[in-house]
């Protein structure tokens, strides 16, 4: 009886569901987080009797056949490409990316990882870092007597001193995209690495060749839908139910086979 089989791979499947939904829901207060969706293919069917066989020497074919399917399988878990509302901070060194890109960040073995978490703060050595200590890759190093930096919306950075009040630029905060930003690879940490599914990262000005601009002051919010995610829970539970019965069913068709006399 492959009803069994069947619905233990509908069980797995909506297990899978609801593990993705639970970690959308813990990451409701993330900042920049994109929530995920568990997508589903049905795997190989077993060809009884194939469509279009022959059944007489006049010709005649079977209109439909008989395939069976042997359950469902994860087919993957994509990022859903939507963005967060900007919440206003106030902080001098918060960045909200408002449209496409991320920003480029320096890992200590000098690989290159990319976020969307725009809380940076100022190092020892005034270097413009993330909440875990790692450099933008743009290399920008604020002077240690500047009473206060300005980032303008095309990643313009401009230092203002007490004897200057027009203040002096040191440098531009840059956003990469990629062809498929689905394909990047999650590491945690709000951060992201390439992979061949993603391509290779163009690196511009913000505002250009359709990335977003830069808001100083503001953070990305979370794009999770709490209701939205509330009612796939709800959905994936009711499924997962649905194939427990069915293994009930077919545990108790099994029973009834073997009480046979």
């Amino acid at each position: 009886m492959k009803s069994l089989q069947i619905a233990a791979t509908g069980m797995a499947a909506q297990q899978m569901r609801v593990d993705v939904i639970s970690n959308n829901i813990a990451n409701m207060s993330t900042a920049a987080y994109r929530p995920r969706v568990a997508e589903f293919s049905d795997l190989v069917y077993q060809q009884y009797l194939t469509p279009g066989t022959l059944t007489s020497q006049l010709g005649t074919v079977v209109p439909a056949g008989i395939q069976l399917g042997t359950g469902v399988k994860a087919s993957t878990v994509s990022v859903e490409i939507t963005q967060g509302s900007m919440r206003q901070t106030g902080a001098e060194l918060d960045i909200g990316i408002d449209g496409n890109g991320f920003l480029e960040v320096a890992l200590p073995d000098g690989e290159s990882v990319y976020t969307r978490d725009g809380k940076l703060n100022r190092s020892a050595d005034g270097e413009i870092v993330t909440m875990d200590g790692y450099p933008l890759a743009d290399g920008i190093t604020i002077p240690a007597d500047a009473n206060r930096i300005s980032i303008s919306r095309d990643g313009q950075v401009t230092a203002y001193f007490d004897n200057d009040e027009n203040g002096q630029g040191i440098g531009v905060i840059s956003l990469v995209s990629f062809v498929n930003e689905k394909g990047l690879e999650a590491l945690g940490d709000n951060m992201f690495r390439r992979t061949e599914a993603s391509g290779d990262p163009n690196r511009q000005v913000p505002g250009s060749n359709g990335l977003g601009t830069l808001r100083q002051g503001f953070l990305e919010d979370s794009s999770v839908d709490v209701v939205k995610e509330i009612s796939d829970l709800i959905e994936a539970q009711r499924g997962y139910e649905l194939n427990s019965k069915v293994i009930t069913a077919s545990d108790e068709m099994l029973a009834a086979t073997t009480r046979l006399r």
